[in-house]
């Protein structure tokens, strides 16, 4: 086998015949002799007038085609329960960890299947309410289900995140993920993949349980023997995985009214913006030859920016995407971004916040203080039922209420309003701040025909469950494993899954161990 590193033309593309011409070459040799060609990586280049991919290879002879690695899950239908509770990533790879360690993963979720879950998120999207067990957050396959599905992270200390993208490729997954250096699947394609998720942890014997929603932990001598849903059945396990996600804001209240071990964790807020896609397009490729930028995949951007003595920057940047409701109650509104695999959309999309910080909290010995700051931003949103209160940009920054909005993806629609006064005033004028700022990193990107929509407050968990640093144990509850975002360790896809396995190969040994 040998490593090669290419720089391609994007009119030439990245193909199969592509790319075995090219090692032929360069090892010259005749294709017929070449075997397997793995892409390792592949990174689109646009800083110059002419772009190029940069790819690196891995060329095998005929005679030295490497064996496919796939993973093998017992058969464990017989085995000891390990509960789980959530069906987001963390929880989905904790199923599959337990699985490889010999144990049955009994996963508990709120919300509803797949399918019935898509029925909810469309009556939210026309405005008709919200399930407050199944929405964008809560449901089979958690807040991720229905995104765009991005897999980077910079968690990769954390543990294998080839065999993360592996696993999602073998349950359906485009190969392409374990190549590109900002995979994404697709708001269009993640659900069927959660879903063969499932039949796996099923078929080898793990269970699901939908509609059944945690309210309270079995604890006796500080130790935690199982949970109770809220129809009072009991599930009892060797060990309880806590994978609620960011938004299970009754599991925080619980552990408060029950005195277990909280802490305030720094998160961040602020509003959508979006803009035409032409515009983004026009504004990063301005100085690409013509000829390349038909073949060019929609713009994206990552903008930071030190304003008002904070942190402000750009979060889940959706290119060609929509603007969806992701709130979990009637009370407040709160938004989130998504995008197909394609990113086809007219308009491109993100959150733009700023952080908050555990000094920003009102009475900071109460470790819900930065929930609550939330909650009450998002009950100040919701002016007008489900359409979200919005500004232009240009006059959010002069602080005047918009006389008209411009045509925006968000589905159940938008109303003028004064944005400035839904957020701490910190938030406004940090952000009034930095997209002077970002302007000058992206010359354009301040217009009036950028739309700023209320509000992103959802970008983590302002709560964290703390645990062990070894053992991943809960700190004073022994038997409970805090994991993923909603216990304030994880943020994606792709960490909440490796927290997943962690976390999942630390109770397995700890049971092992107890034995």
């Amino acid at each position: 086998m040998q490593r090669i590193q290419y720089r391609i033309d994007p009119l030439d593309g990245v193909t199969p015949s592509n790319l075995k011409k090219l090692a032929a070459k360069t090892l010259n040799c005749h294709p017929a002799d070449l075997g397997k060609i793995h892409l390792v990586q592949q990174s689109l280049d646009v800083r110059d007038r002419y772009p190029v991919i940069h790819c690196v290879v891995d060329v095998y002879l005929k005679a030295e085609n490497p064996g496919e690695s796939r993973v093998s899950y017992r058969d464990v239908s017989q085995s000891k329960d390990v509960i789980v509770v959530g069906s987001g990533p963390a929880g989905l790879f904790a199923g599959l960890t337990l699985l490889e360690k010999g144990f049955r993963p009994v996963i508990l979720e709120r919300g509803k299947d797949i399918h019935a879950r898509k029925a909810d998120i469309a009556a939210l999207n026309r405005g008709l309410g919200v399930n407050p067990d199944s929405n964008y957050c809560f449901g089979e396959g958690g807040a991720g289900t229905f995104s765009d599905g991005k897999l980077y992270t910079r968690s990769t200390k954390r543990g294998d995140t080839g065999k993360i993208l592996q696993t999602l490729v073998a349950h359906g997954a485009s190969d392409e993920i374990l190549s590109q250096v900002h995979a994404h699947i697709g708001s269009d394609r993640l659900p069927a993949i959660i879903e063969k998720i499932r039949h796996t942890i099923e078929s080898h014997g793990g269970t699901y349980h939908f509609n059944t929603r945690v309210t309270d932990l079995l604890v006796k001598n500080n130790k935690v023997l199982g949970v109770r849903d809220s129809n009072g059945t009991e599930w009892k396990g060797e060990a309880v995985i806590l994978a609620t996600g960011h938004s299970a804001r009754d599991i925080y209240r619980l552990f408060k009214y029950r005195g277990w071990a909280l802490e305030t964790k720094g998160f961040a807020m602020g509003l959508r913006i979006e803009h035409p896609q032409q515009l983004i397009n026009d504004i990063q490729y301005s100085h690409v030859m013509p000829s390349y930028r038909k073949v060019l995949p929609p713009a994206t951007y990552n903008l930071v920016a030190q304003a008002g003595g904070r942190g402000v920057y750009s979060f889940c940047m959706c290119p060609g995407g929509q603007i969806i409701p992701a709130c979990t109650d009637a009370a407040g509104l709160v938004l989130n971004g998504m995008s197909n695999s394609k990113r086809s959309g007219k308009m491109a999309n993100a959150g733009v916040v700023v952080s908050v910080e555990p000094g920003d909290a009102t009475c900071p010995d109460d470790p819900l203080s930065l929930m609550y700051l939330q909650e009450s931003i998002e009950k100040a949103a919701k002016v007008a039922g489900f359409a979200a209160p919005g500004q232009r940009m240009t006059d959010f920054v002069r602080g005047k209420i918009s006389a008209s909005l411009p045509v925006s993806s968000y589905f159940p629609g938008c109303v003028e309003a004064p944005l400035g006064a839904i957020l701490p005033d910190y938030v406004t004028r940090s952000l009034q701040e930095a997209f002077a700022l970002f302007n000058n990193k992206m010359h354009g990107y301040f217009t009036s025909e950028a739309l700023l929509l209320g509000v992103e407050s959802r970008t983590s968990s302002p709560v964290r469950i703390p645990r062990e640093k070894e053992t991943f144990r809960h700190i004073t509850l022994e038997g409970l494993y805090p994991c993923g975002e909603g216990a304030g360790y994880a943020g994606g896809i792709v960490s909440s899954a490796l927290d997943g396995v962690l976390v999942a190969t630390a109770a397995a040994a700890a049971i092992v161990f107890a034995r």
